[in-house]
């Protein structure tokens, strides 16, 4: 697979996985919401004297450290494959993590805000995440697609927060333009859209349903 890219793959890889880590843990994580919803434990908290984002801002806090945690395994696995990287380019890594963390968080508030069902909630779930690490660019560069794979590559979530965290990562290097998609302030500006989009719109259908029920 790495055969002529003109790049480390390895490298590549790290951190396609790194940020389909973040965003598949954190987006899992905010589904828990679905259980607390059917033992009733949401409405006690809904109806406390407490704004309902800064409750989903915390929801989402909580599994994003539960998603950072997971990258130890992730790094470790890197050391073991031999994938090296500066400690600049890790220092970047890690301080993006929360970005991406809240991104995935406010879409998991997105999707738990129609769903009633916890297993059905996993399944959703998956079904919204999993494509993603296929089509955004995880494991294959996807600069050169065209056709339905060009037009599901830019309505993906995961493109421009893993685009934004590579033109991070490789800041300054050569690799950067055969790399990097778009500039990094449209990432930023589309991912920051996005997430105030889905952070409101899943919070206010949460919260509505569990104070109608």
């Amino acid at each position: 697979m790495a055969g002529g890219l003109g790049f480390n793959y390895n490298q590549f890889l790290l951190v396609g996985m790194f940020v389909n880590t973040l965003f598949m843990m954190t987006t899992i994580g905010i589904t828990s919401l679905v259980e607390d919803k059917s033992e009733y434990f949401t409405q006690e908290m809904f109806v406390s004297p407490v704004s309902r984002y800064s409750i989903a801002l915390g929801k989402i806090i909580g599994a994003s450290v539960g998603a950072i945690i997971q990258l130890a395994g992730l790094f470790t696995m890197a050391l073991i494959m031999g994938i090296t990287i500066t400690f600049v380019q890790f220092i970047s890594l890690l301080a993006i993590a929360p970005l991406m963390c809240l991104v995935a968080g406010s879409l998991g508030m997105l999707i738990v805000a129609f769903i009633k069902d916890n297993r059905m909630g996993s399944i959703i779930t998956m079904a919204i995440t999993f494509p993603q690490m296929f089509l955004s660019g995880v494991l294959i560069q996807i600069n050169n697609s065209s056709g339905i794979l060009h037009v599901l590559s830019r309505i993906m979530p995961m493109t421009y927060c893993l685009d934004l965290t590579r033109a991070v990562f490789y800041r300054g290097t050569l690799e950067y333009s055969s790399i990097v998609l778009f500039n990094p302030v449209i990432n930023l500006a589309i991912i920051s859209l996005l997430t105030i989009v889905f952070l409101i719109i899943g919070t206010y259908f949460f919260a509505s349903a569990e104070t109608n029920r």
